[in-house]
């Protein structure tokens, strides 16, 4: 890996990015709206005595979802068609090699990340009236480190799609197990054996842990910061196996 041509590759996708208005507005904007939405669905919600209000459970880990989500669409997609319109086999011409491009788009996706979960945790904390019993910067920091994660995943099975539908279709089967699977709507350790087993390994279901952490300690915790480090580690992975499966053009 090269820092500086590392360097380069982090600043033309960040180039990219702020030229395209209307992948700001969908890390940006709607984001946002969705918490309104979620705000209003448990606004009226009874809170049993000494227990977290819902929207505060909910909205917590969706703040730590969101990236997960729109990151890995966007990703994806992005690679697809730089394979398809020969950008990729340009640049892999030059001494651009593979992890300077897939690290290049995790850390520029990375703060991409961090950006969107900044303007969602002042939505939430500032209108909303979030209450975690952490700061909104280790809020922040998981939910990078989940775009990260997405973007990761993102490369990884763009290289198994043709067409950009082919890419959207990956979504249901990366995705959605992940969301059922992490805790948020049955705790793991009351799920069913076999269930439990399989959200063991999902990387999710350990931002997900990790937020709620955050949620219920002032301070991080060491369950907290372990769940932190096997998310990066499962970036890190599958960043590796991308650049083992990225091909020059789609075909």
């Amino acid at each position: 890996m090269n820092p500086r041509i590392l360097a380069a590759t982090t600043g033309r996708i960040l180039r990219q990015l702020r030229h395209d208005r209307r992948t700001i507005a969908l890390l940006v904007v709607v984001p946002a709206v969705l918490l309104t939405l979620v705000y209003y669905m448990y606004a009226d919600q009874p809170t049993p005595p000494g227990q977290p209000a819902v929207f505060d459970r909910v909205a917590l880990v969706m703040l730590g979802f969101f990236p997960f989500i729109i990151m890995f669409l966007v990703t994806s997609i992005a690679m697809l068609r730089e394979r398809t319109t020969g950008t990729l086999e340009r640049l892999l011409t030059t001494p651009l090699g593979k992890v300077d491009l897939l690290f290049g788009y995790g850390i520029a996706f990375g703060l991409a990340g961090a950006l969107q979960a900044t303007v969602a945790s002042v939505v939430a904390y500032w209108f909303f009236d979030l209450h975690t019993a952490g700061t909104s910067a280790l809020v922040i920091l998981i939910a990078a480190v989940n775009a990260v994660l997405a973007v990761a995943l993102g490369l990884f099975c763009s290289a198994f799609a043709r067409t950009e539908f082919q890419a959207v279709q990956f979504m249901p089967v990366v995705v959605a197990p992940q969301l059922l699977l992490c805790g948020l709507f049955v705790p793991r350790g009351q799920m069913a054996g076999w269930l439990q087993a399989i959200s063991d390994v999902l990387p999710l279901s350990y931002a997900v842990e990790a937020l709620q952490e955050v949620g219920a300690h002032a301070e991080p915790t060491g369950t907290m910061w372990r769940d932190v480090a096997i998310v990066a580690g499962a970036a890190v992975l599958a960043l590796v196996l991308a650049a083992a499966t990225l091909r020059r053009r789609s075909g």
